[in-house]
């Protein structure tokens, strides 16, 4: 199941943003801390040797406390949903506070600076919460989502605390338990003020679930879809979209029913489906893909499907290697304008250059992997 999933290797989160597995001091090829139209495809760039290793400066983490659980609003959110044939308009946020931006900040001397600088760094990419930390969850989606709305930008989000997250594996972790899950949710969804703001729910949660028993399957689909439930009655402005795995995992049909399951098909809980997230697969395929699962899903015709283009400029490799694969490449820039009927964005998911754990510390940035995706 590893070679298919998606492998979102995570450990924490300051402001939104992942962090690192450990501490130490860091080189110059890893950060320390603070995750259409189409798109031109960048020409090639000459190979830069690796500098030498310099400590990489740590950032001050902040804290704060909480806003209670939000209260549903079945009368604005049923205004809102009969407006739903439209995809999000505006322009994406790019939150300031990420992995690629502390070290393009600390490393302006760096041979591969530019390159990184203008091609990764300059891009709109998902905050992720990956930390169970109800305590301050609230107050650091509000940095985001206020940020995003004093910008009139549309911020995506990432929730990613579901228990038995990953099935174990690299990215294992989440809350200790659903009811706890459900109280980081309301917590989560206390923060997204009342501006436009994207919501990639619970990356790898449906296309994954074969590793549970079929009562605790059901059990997590039941919480997720309360989850898109609580999440656009705090927000009718919220979009929400449903793990669809990628066009190289589930049979459209198969995943479709386990959507079902989860509330995907139905216009309190979701906006459609996202697939691709940290994986490799074409955009064209992923299209295909996500197009057949939104026809067997059935329910309202303005359901869509976003995607994550961040590295899949090159496809996937051959062999399934999912593990920072030699020879990808960036994939279409971000962007809410895809030109194609139900893909409703094209989104930077994965934020290119954290690494899966192979050429850097898992979940860390790692600059000789972002310039070799950059420069591709």
């Amino acid at each position: 199941m590893v070679a298919a999933a998606a492998v979102v290797v995570v450990a924490g989160v300051v402001a939104g943003t992942l962090s690192a597995l450990d501490g130490g001091e860091r080189g110059a090829d890893q950060a320390r801390t603070p995750e259409v139209t189409a798109s031109p495809r960048l020409a090639p760039l000459p190979a830069v040797p690796s500098p030498s290793p310099s400590a990489a400066e740590s950032s001050a983490l902040p804290s704060a406390s909480a806003s209670p659980s939000p209260s549903p609003s079945p009368s604005r959110s049923r205004a809102v949903r009969q407006q739903r044939g439209a995809p999000a308009a505006g322009r994406l946020y790019r939150h300031p506070d990420s992995q690629v931006l502390d070290w393009v900040r600390t490393h302006s001397g760096d041979p591969r600076h530019a390159v990184i600088a203008s091609r990764i760094a300059e891009q709109p990419a998902a905050v992720w919460f990956a930390e169970y930390a109800p305590e301050t969850v609230t107050a650091r989606v509000a940095a985001v989502t206020s940020g995003g709305a004093a910008q009139g930008r549309v911020p995506v989000l990432v929730p990613y605390a579901i228990p038995g997250r990953d099935c174990g594996g690299h990215s294992q972790g989440g809350a200790p338990g659903l009811d706890a899950y459900d109280a980081w949710i309301d917590r989560f969804a206390a923060g997204l003020g009342s501006g436009e703001v994207i919501v990639v729910l619970e990356p790898d949660s449906v296309a994954q679930a074969e590793c549970l028993s079929a009562g605790a399957r059901a059990d997590r689909f039941a919480s997720l879809a309360r989850a898109g439930r609580v999440l656009k009655a705090a927000n009718p402005r919220a979009r929400v979209y449903f793990d669809a795995g990628h066009s190289g995992w589930n049979a459209p049909g198969r995943q479709a029913a386990w959507l079902r399951q989860a509330g995907a098909a139905s216009p309190d809980s979701s906006d459609g489906i996202f697939s691709n997230v940290s994986n490799f697969h074409t955009t064209a395929d992923e299209i295909a893909y996500d197009r057949r699962v939104l026809d067997a899903l059935g329910g309202p015709a303005g359901l869509g499907a976003v995607i994550d283009t961040s590295r899949n400029g090159n496809g996937a490799p051959a062999d399934g290697e999912w593990c920072d694969p030699a020879g990808r490449s960036l994939g279409r820039t971000p962007t809410l304008t895809t030109g194609e009927p139900r893909i409703d964005a094209y989104l930077w998911v994965k934020l290119p250059g954290e690494s899966d754990g192979c050429k850097g510390r898992p979940g860390t940035f790692t600059a000789s992997y972002a310039y070799d995706l950059a420069s591709s």
